[in-house]
Parts: C-alpha cells; sequence; structure tokens
C-alpha cells in the first residue's frame, strides 16, 4: 500500500493512501507524540490544490451545459481566457514536491479537453503528486479513458443527466477508475436528490455520489440555494446520514454546518470544516493563487508568476482570511467543527444558529 506522509512544522501529521485516495490527519501532537485531540488550524503548505487548468469552456460556449440545465459557477459560456500553459503548470507543481498530497484539476471547463492533458498528468506524478479530476464527460474518448485510468487516482463525472455522462461513466469504471458523481444540490433538485438516495433513480458505474452545495457563483442563480425551509430538507439528510447510504456518498465542506445540525449519526471525525485557505487552495488558469474557486469576488488573487506558492501561502492576504474561521459564529458550542460554515457564500450555510 503506498502511503505519503507529512510531518507538519505546525505540530500534527498528514497521511495519504495514494492508492484509493484515503486521508487521515491526527490532532496536534504534544511534546511526546502524543496527540492532543486538538485539530490542526492551518498546514505549513497546501496539502490538496485546486488547479484551474482550463481557461474556457467549449461545451460552455456551444451551449451544452444550458442544456442540461447547469449554471457554470466558473461562468463558462461567457468568459474566454487561455488554458494555462504545460510549463507553467510544472513550475507550479515542482513547488509542490513533497508537500502536497493530490490536486484537483479542473477550471472553465473539462480538464480532459486541455491540449497538454496527458501531459500535465504525467507531470503531476512526476513529482509524487496525484492528480484527479472533474468532468462532463462529453469529450471522454476510449484513448483519454486510458489516460486517465494510467495517471488518475480518480475521476468525477458532474450529473449532466446525458447520454455523455453516462457513457463517460461506462469508459471510465470498465477500466477500474474509481468514479464519483458529482451532483450540485440545489433548491430546484432536491427532490431528484432524494430520489437517488432512496435508490429510485440508478446510476451504473459509480462508486460514489458526492454532494456539492449549489452556490450562487459566477452563473449559478440566487434561486438554486437551498432553503433550510425546504420541508425537503430534512429527508434529504435524513437520507444522508442512513448508514447503508453513508458507504455510497460523500458531500463537500459547504455542506458540514448542516451535517452537523440534522445528521447527529455521522461522526465528526469522518468530516472537516472548510479547509479553503488552510488545508487547501485554488490556482486559476493565469497562475493566480486564491483561497478558493468560489471566491470570485475577493481581493486575493497573488500572483504565482512573481511570487512562490509559499510565499503566497504565507501571505498577509492568507492570514487575513483566515481569520474569518476563527471569529464566525462564536458562540456556538459545534463552532470548532463548522468554524462558522462558508466564509464566502453566508447564505449557504443551512445552519439553525449560523450567525455572522
Amino acid at each position: 500500500m503506498a502511503m505519503n506522509k507529512i510531518i507538519d512544522r505546525n505540530g500534527f501529521v498528514s497521511i495519504f493512501n495514494t492508492e484509493n485516495g484515503d486521508y487521515y490527519r491526527s490532532g496536534i501532537l504534544d511534546a511526546k507524540g502524543k496527540d492532543t485531540g486538538i485539530d490542526g488550524f492551518v498546514s505549513e503548505f497546501p496539502q490538496l490544490l485546486d488547479i484551474g487548468i482550463m481557461g474556457h469552456c467549449k461545451h460552455g460556449l456551444s451551449g451544452k451545459c444550458a442544456e442540461a440545465g447547469v449554471e457554470c459557477y466558473q461562468s463558462g459560456g461567457t468568459i474566454v481566457q487561455d488554458n494555462m500553459p504545460a510549463h507553467i503548470y510544472e513550475k507550479l507543481i515542482k513547488q509542490c514536491e513533497g508537500r502536497t498530497f493530490q490536486v484537483a484539476l479542473g477550471g472553465r471547463g473539462d480538464p480532459d479537453e486541455h491540449e497538454d492533458f496527458e501531459k500535465i498528468l504525467y507531470t503531476t506524478r512526476k513529482y509524487g503528486i496525484v492528480p484527479n479530476i472533474t468532468t462532463s464527460g462529453y469529450g471522454i474518448t476510449e484513448k483519454k479513458a486510458e489516460i486517465i485510468k494510467k495517471y488518475c487516482g480518480a475521476a468525477a463525472v458532474s450529473y449532466y443527466k446525458t447520454p455523455y455522462m453516462q457513457r463517460a461513466i461506462s469508459m471510465l469504471s470498465q477500466r477500474g477508475v474509481t468514479t464519483n458523481l458529482h451532483y450540485v444540490l440545489g433548491n430546484h433538485n432536491i427532490g431528484e436528490a432524494i430520489e437517488l438516495l432512496n435508490g429510485n433513480l440508478k446510476v451504473e458505474g459509480i462508486d460514489r455520489i458526492i454532494f456539492l452545495l449549489h452556490k450562487p457563483i459566477g452563473m449559478g442563480s440566487k434561486e438554486r440555494v437551498l432553503k433550510r425551509e425546504n420541508p425537503r430538507v430534512k429527508e434529504f439528510f435524513r437520507l444522508l446520514s442512513n448508514s447503508e447510504t453513508v458507504e455510497k456518498t460523500g458531500f463537500d465542506s459547504c455542506l458540514v454546518p448542516a451535517i452537523l445540525d440534522f445528521c447527529p449519526e455521522i461522526a465528526p471525525e469522518s468530516f472537516d470544516a472548510c479547509e479553503s485557505g488552510r488545508f487547501s487552495a485554488y490556482i486559476d488558469s493565469k497562475a493566480r493563487l486564491s483561497p478558493c474557486s468560489f471566491d470570485k469576488d475577493s481581493e486575493i488573487l497573488i500572483d504565482l508568476n512573481k511570487y512562490a506558492i509559499e510565499e503566497a501561502w504565507n501571505s498577509a492576504e492568507l492570514e487575513d482570511f483566515r481569520k474569518r474561521f476563527l471569529y464566525g459564529c462564536g458562540s456556538c458550542e459545534k463552532r470548532s467543527l463548522c468554524m462558522g460554515g462558508c466564509p464566502i457564500c453566508p447564505e449557504i450555510n443551512l445552519c439553525s444558529g449560523y450567525t455572522k
């Protein structure tokens, strides 16, 4: 079993299984190396990087996303920029050797449409880092599926309910690629999500359904923001916390406040609060670092053509961003588990006790 281990200078140990993606992080260790049970707040270097290698989306411009009812948070149908050059990618990833476990490749379009897709995956592995991708599946071919099998730890196919979605899942899963389904959960489709959890809707070939909370970012509308008062919300989380369902699902950290409120059966040790700017960061196609890919209105865009990733990670701008986690919902007894929820889109926080 291939395991990568990082002894972080901030007092904890992280371990990543490069074969199955399992990730473990200890609490702060005392002078004798004993786990105190106190969670580390920030790593010395991002352990996960979300890298937007795509600067534009052919499918968005052709209307494919709109046909599938998708509201792209990256505004893929309206913004056209150059993709990240392979040599810039290598310059960045080289800095991460021995310090970052995995990268999630994406951006404004499907990463498998990048002109140097295989080279980027090869380069990632060259420096001992596991690449993962998220795709609509539209451009996946047999050759690309083989490339993904060769280099990627896992692949996620977005829930577009299209023939090309199912085709991509089949091509990947038949090759033994761990293939997840990414479902963007909102007010408009929570009923369908319930049907999926009940087993009334089937998607063959997937390992897990990963629920991602809809945000009103980019082309994402406010109307789709999930509302706590929606009567189906409670039913969704009841099903999500079912012992059988837990083995087949996952969720992003944006859903943690709701998990704490609705799903006491799910052990807090199995999830973490938002890691943006604490354990992870986003790099866009222009090689600019920000805490999170959803932070579109932030002034935090640190140019990595001028600064090293470590300099950006330790910058005053990132330190100020982290303070939002330190002070959000200060009086709540669950604050240490969710740290006040999303610091970027407070309107998505589903906790009953949320306070700004």
